[in-house]
């Protein structure tokens, strides 16, 4: 899908995701003081605007400008007086070059592309860390095709953390952590676990 078909996808009604942030954005964030961040192919803002709302100056950054406008309308509605905490980025984030070493925390969260483009779009990411600074890789794991459910169906979209970990190879990261998450979700009848592939890094500081 290219730029214009997300926008379709997005226009065509509200909110496309929750507002709510990620749970695994939360829970490492939330254990960071606040500073900058980046979030990649973040869409509608879900967690730019909250890492925003939490004392973060948040960078939002997608190739849909019908995505940015409505986060863009989101965070005047949540942050008010200090909406420009957040500021959006029309940017293909696989050829895309931010700022570098440059951020806290940069996100790249369920951006489900293809081997190559995701190998040269994670690599970006990464050198956007800034040193002490952390990158978060959250993905529909490769296994939830046959063990969880949700994202895509096409395996070839799915990736797994050793596959992030084989990207970010030279890149300067050390891996902190890098696993399948369980995710539960609400279904029918109770709630099912869906399996996300997990991987934070950290750029050492300069001695």
């Amino acid at each position: 899908m290219d730029s214009r078909d997300w926008d379709a996808r997005y226009a065509a009604g509200e909110l496309l995701w929750s507002a709510t942030p990620n749970r695994w954005v939360a829970d490492v964030a939330g254990r960071l003081l606040p500073g900058r961040a980046l979030d990649v192919a973040g869409g509608e803002g879900r967690n730019a605007i909250w890492l925003a709302e939490r004392g973060w100056r948040a960078t939002l950054a997608d190739f849909s400008q019908v995505a940015l406008e409505r986060a863009r309308r989101l965070a005047d509605e949540r942050l008010g007086d200090e909406a420009d905490r957040l500021k959006v980025e029309p940017a293909d984030v696989v050829t895309w070059t931010p700022e570098p070493h440059a951020f806290d925390l940069v996100v790249v969260a369920y951006l489900q592309v293809p081997a190559e483009p995701r190998r040269e779009a994670l690599r970006r990411a990464a050198g956007a860390v800034a040193p002490g600074g952390r990158l978060l890789v959250v993905g529909h794991d490769s296994r939830n095709l046959a063990e969880g459910t949700g994202g895509p169906q096409d395996p070839r979209l799915l990736y797994r953390a050793e596959d992030v970990v084989a990207d970010l190879d030279g890149t300067g990261l050390d891996v902190e952590q890098a696993e399948v998450a369980r995710r539960p979700v609400r279904a029918a009848g109770g709630s099912v676990d869906a399996l996300d592939c997990l991987v934070l890094a950290r750029r050492p500081r300069a001695h």
